[in-house]
């Protein structure tokens, strides 16, 4: 296997630019190897003890340092860790030594009335910036982390409501997240633009690019371990079909005002890796390499890094 991009728990080596690599993908990243510096898998698409999804990621993993990124562990539940897929997910880190493992900063496990099992939402929910949520969310980091024995990195949400009782700025919120345990944040710059379009379409002032920057410009630079780059779409509000909501469905490419901010971010976080997303209506591969590369200029342009010089990581000696 190639070696990781840095040591577990440690700033990960400058320039580092990856893709998220998603089934419509498996074959032609394997026959052609573009150069990148990893590549991101969603862990809960790997996670059965054997069988071909597994054993093309190990494929991948020969080649390409591995990022693991869930949507399962809702780590923000007040009821907890789901103990088994904590297990899963640890067998998983174990076979393919990823470079980071990530979740989200959300909420889907919740209690039955009837005492019957916890229900599972199959959603990323978000959770209020108060105290009790914070300590919720410190509890279950700092036991996967204590099962993975490494820092887990901790997404941001792209959020489509907000508690009334929340007590903090989310970046605060995130930044004592980490202080507490310990734990790295992943910072997706598209979901928080998503969310400062949407707080303007229901009448909050302001530009939600300065409002971006400033929620950016709250979080210490220490803290952060990753961005993550994707599109968005406007649609029709399902309420009523009268207005519009913007929502980060990772279906096209970035958008020149997330550009604008990931620079921002660069110049700010210096030398993270940076993942270009694309869940839905993917492109050939070459577009989504071509919007690799132009993180990767951007990230040079702003002095966090040179372009990568490999097509293939060498093994360990």
């Amino acid at each position: 296997m190639p070696p990781p991009d840095a040591p577990a728990g440690t700033l990960p080596r400058a320039s580092a630019v990856g893709i998220g690599w998603r089934h419509a993908h498996y074959a032609a990243l394997l026959e052609q190897r573009p150069t990148l510096d990893f590549i991101e898998v969603h862990s809960e698409n790997f996670m059965a003890e054997g069988g071909a999804a597994l054993a093309l990621l190990q494929q991948a993993r020969a080649h390409y340092p591995v990022s693991l990124h869930g949507v399962g562990l809702a780590l923000g539940s007040a009821v907890g860790i789901d103990a088994a897929h904590l297990e899963r997910l640890a067998a998983l880190v174990a076979r393919i030594e990823p470079v980071r493992v990530s979740d989200h900063a959300c909420f889907a496990r919740a209690p039955r009335v009837d005492d019957g099992p916890v229900l599972h939402a199959a959603d990323l929910l978000p959770i209020p910036f108060h105290r009790a949520a914070l300590d919720v969310l410190c509890t279950n980091v700092q036991r996967v982390q204590d099962r993975l024995q490494r820092p887990l990195l901790v997404e941001n949400l792209s959020a489509y409501w907000v508690w009334a009782s929340s007590e903090q700025h989310e970046a605060d919120f995130l930044a004592a997240l980490a202080q507490r345990t310990g734990c790295q944040l992943l910072v997706d710059v598209n979901n928080l633009y998503v969310n400062a379009l949407n707080e303007q379409i229901s009448g909050l002032p302001g530009d939600p690019l300065a409002r971006t920057t400033q929620w950016l410009d709250r979080i210490p630079p220490a803290a952060v371990g990753e961005l993550h780059l994707a599109g968005h779409c406007r649609v029709p509000d399902p309420g009523d079909g009268s207005g519009e909501i913007v929502i980060d469905d990772h279906g096209s490419r970035v958008a020149d005002p997330v550009w604008q901010l990931y620079r921002h971010a660069a110049q700010r976080f210096g030398a993270v890796p940076a993942l270009v997303e694309w869940d839905t209506d993917l492109p050939p591969l070459a577009v989504l390499l071509d919007e690799a590369a132009t993180a990767r200029r951007i990230g040079a342009e702003a002095g966090v890094g040179a372009p990568a010089t490999h097509l293939e990581p060498e093994a360990h000696p």
